[in-house]
């Protein structure tokens, strides 16, 4: 085996946070744990980086309780420490923000605050209490908000402000963050870095789980990189790059960078007028939004999650009803409605990559031959009539697996038993493989190894180059802005602003996703 890179191993001068020795956990037959060691310093910002699977959630829920080892041995500032569950974890001062916020929508941020903290049974005391020890913090940190403001109605930047004070409120010195900025404006995202650097000013460690290496490089003192479940390196993040973390993730180089032409659009092939959709509520997310993609040319949307993207993805693709407005593909205006109005999209060549491939574009509990012809089971390619043609059907699912490099390459496999990133493929190879004219890529490589997102970014850029038509919607801005060649920016049902991807900024980009509107300028 490879031996893991390390960082310097004399203790620094505050000491260690956490030390993690030979720290093993078994979930059945898979090894989540092998072997572990890892040493946090005091006073730092620690990162842990590593493909889906490598073993990062199944560590830190380790060292929060959620779970406990099988073997091995945990240290806190020094002393060998048993965290049997997460209110140990607390008693050790380790707390947890993470990546889904654990918040009461209808509550202040106060009653968030102190929620399952009380220090007596009289709420007023605890709350005057609250309050004060909440404006020290705000202070101290520079993590202002309102304390009476009702979560509901506060950015998502500012929730995840109340769970870090939460962990603070409740005596955490070492803090753990898993995923931070995945549902952040680049904005918010800054604003958090300055948060955690004033946090390691002020003697606190953090540990950062992320996949976006960039924040890795911009933010940590150190980086851990994990591969299938094991600790491969430990290195000062000054001394390395984000081309070196990818290669430790994946055990190969890895290309980072989308490397394509300039686009050469031709006619227009997909129109959206005045689309107005609303959600299950009754709720109107989608407001009267219009635009058109060209041939040989790729749009982004770009966005905070839960501005009217599922919305408008869903009504383009026929799954959900418009309330009014018009779909027209090649010239034809769709008709979606109703309950087979996803096939009639199909029909008419427009293919769908959905957001959520386990819910929406796979029955994980059906083998991979049977999701390879999802969808298009009445197709002439797999026999005719009703009688299906299960070997047809069986070699397409092969020949999906070879171009798309599916693995384990095994047609009879349930889907539920492969990777996300092989999933993903999937879903990609069955949608591509009938030659759409356009071709409609929710949230592409969400949850998805770092060497599944390079193979993947290339199928969408060669697509593209065949001369079809793609929408693109990710809540990974530097995905859009490397795969798109407009960008159209949607806040709050709208698009709000359009620019040429080859020079908007993230800057840009960052102020429309927050709301701040300047004049869109025409395609």
């Amino acid at each position: 085996m490879q031996r893991p890179e390390t960082a310097a191993a004399a203790t620094p001068a505050n000491g260690w946070a956490i030390e993690l020795e030979k720290i093993n956990k078994r979930f059945g037959a898979v090894h989540a744990n092998k072997d572990i060691d890892l040493k946090v310093a005091r006073g730092t910002i620690h990162g842990i980086v590593g493909e889906n699977g490598a073993g990062k959630s199944t560590l830190m829920s380790i060292l929060y309780g959620f779970y406990k080892a099988d073997s091995g041995t945990i240290r806190v500032n020094g002393t060998e420490a048993n965290i049997a569950d997460s209110r140990a974890a607390l008693a050790l001062g380790i707390g947890m923000v993470h990546q889904h916020f654990m918040l009461v929508d209808n509550f202040s941020v106060l009653e968030n605050v102190i929620l399952g903290a009380e220090d007596s049974g009289f709420i007023k005391p605890s709350l005057d209490r609250a309050r004060r020890e909440l404006d020290r913090l705000e202070t101290e940190y520079q993590l202002e908000v309102d304390p009476d403001a009702t979560i509901e109605d506060i950015s998502v930047g500012q929730q995840q402000r109340v769970e870090i004070l939460k962990a603070l409120y409740r005596g955490a010195e070492i803090l753990i963050l898993d995923e931070p900025t995945g549902v952040l404006t680049p904005k918010e995202a800054d604003d958090l870095f300055r948060v955690l650097r004033t946090l390691r000013e002020q003697g606190k460690t953090v540990i950062l789980i992320t996949h976006k290496l960039r924040e890795i490089m911009a933010i940590t003192d150190n980086v851990s990189v994990m591969r299938q479940g094991e600790m491969v390196a430990t290195v000062k993040t000054a001394e390395t790059s984000p081309e070196h973390l990818a290669e430790l993730m994946v055990g190969r180089s890895v290309l980072l960078h989308v490397q394509k032409d300039a686009a050469n659009p031709g006619k227009t092939l997909l129109e959206v007028k005045d689309l107005v959709v609303t959600d299950d509520m009754g709720i109107t997310r989608v407001k009267s939004v219009s635009f058109s993609i060209r041939a040989g040319e790729i749009v982004g949307i770009a966005g905070v999650s839960g501005n009217g993207q599922t919305e408008l993805l869903e009504s383009i693709t026929g799954m959900r009803d418009q309330r009014s407005g018009t779909v027209i593909l090649n010239g034809n205006p769709l008709s979606l409605k109703g309950d087979d109005g996803a096939a009639r999209a199909r029909a008419a060549g427009l293919a769908h990559v959905p957001e959520d491939r386990q819910r929406m574009g796979l029955i994980t509990t059906f083998s991979e031959w049977e999701n390879a012809i999802l969808g298009y089971s009445d197709s002439e390619d797999y026999g005719k009539g009703a009688m299906l043609d299960i070997a047809k059907a069986k070699a397409k699912a092969a020949e999906h697996i070879k171009t798309f490099d599916v693995r384990p390459a095994d047609i009879n496999l349930k889907t539920a038993l492969f990777s996300g990133g092989n999933q993903q493929k999937i879903v990609l190879a069955r949608e591509m493989d009938r030659d759409p004219d356009v071709l409609v890529v929710g949230q592409p490589t969400r949850g998805v190894d770092i060497g599944a997102i390079e193979f993947i970014h290339n199928q969408i850029i060669k697509l593209r180059d065949a001369g079809k038509a793609i929408l693109l919607v990710s809540v990974e801005l530097d995905e859009i802005r490397s795969l798109s060649d407009r960008i159209l920016v949607m806040f709050d049902g709208q698009i709000v602003g359009e620019a040429e991807a080859a020079t908007a900024t993230e800057g840009q980009l960052g102020l429309m996703m927050a709301g701040v509107v300047e004049e869109r300028q025409p395609s």
